[in-house]
């Protein structure tokens, strides 16, 4: 029997967001297949955040096209767009978890949110969830109680409480120490061969990127300036490119 063909879950097509005078998406344009993990790399501050928002509808962009699972996102009325949201789960840069809230209750928000499952089932799978990123033993705690690494974790588990096809993950790594790290690109290299999950992936973090992207986009200047593999882009000539990888690594 033949394997099936990747489905493209995302296309984003010729993208352009500017705030006034300043331009800092020109023209951007990439795809993501079933399984695929993209990292999306550049320095802070050249729109790779305004990319994500734009990809889940938070923002709009000036022109161009988001493609989510079928459904082009600046189309959408805001139930539709509620519907393609709860198949694409979002890990932000700071966490978002609920201050007041445990962090089993934060893992269990949109699972009591958007099913119908019972109060038992809701923190067996959100206990599930916190087992799957190493935090089984962290659920009656406050969110001010762990540190930011852990925090990271409870937001990844809370990011795939309702199974989501695609996961967009806003600099995972950002704050946290080398060793810390590298376990959360452990845990995004296991959840993708245990999930089949496809992931956008915004960093500037290259080391880290490097043991989970199967592509790379560099963005500078609001453009797309070098993707592949690693090795691509260190074969490149382009200065930029040349100065990035060589400081990354």
């Amino acid at each position: 029997m033949a394997e099936q063909a990747n489905e493209r879950l995302v296309e984003v097509r010729d993208v352009r967001k500017a705030f006034g005078d300043q331009k800092v998406l020109d023209g951007i344009s990439l795809e993501l297949e079933t399984g695929e993990t993209i990292s999306v790399l550049g320095r802070s501050g050249t729109g790779k955040s305004v990319l994500l928002k734009i990809m889940i509808g938070l923002q709009q962009p000036d022109s161009g096209s988001v493609m989510m699972l079928g459904q082009e996102i600046g189309k959408l009325d805001p139930r539709q767009l509620a519907e393609v949201r709860k198949n694409i789960g979002f890990l932000f840069q700071h966490s978002a978890l609920y201050d007041s809230m445990t962090i089993l209750e934060n893992v269990e928000f949109p699972i009591a949110r958007h099913t119908e499952r019972s109060e038992e089932d809701r923190k067996a799978r959100a206990r599930e969830l916190l087992k799957s990123v190493g935090m089984e033993d962290a659920g009656d705690k406050l969110p001010s109680q762990v540190s930011g690494g852990m925090q990271k974790r409870v937001g990844l588990a809370r990011a795939l409480a309702l199974d989501p096809k695609i996961v967009l993950f806003d600099e995972p790594t950002a704050g946290l120490d080398p060793i810390t790290a590298g376990e959360i690109a452990d845990l995004i290299v296991d959840l993708k061969k245990t999930r089949k999950m496809a992931a956008v992936v915004v960093t500037h973090d290259l080391r880290t990127a490097k043991r989970f992207s199967d592509r790379m986009i560099l963005i500078e200047g609001g453009t797309i300036r070098a993707e592949g593999r690693l090795d691509d882009l260190k074969a490149n000539k382009d200065e930029f490119v040349n100065r990035f990888v060589r400081g990354a690594e």
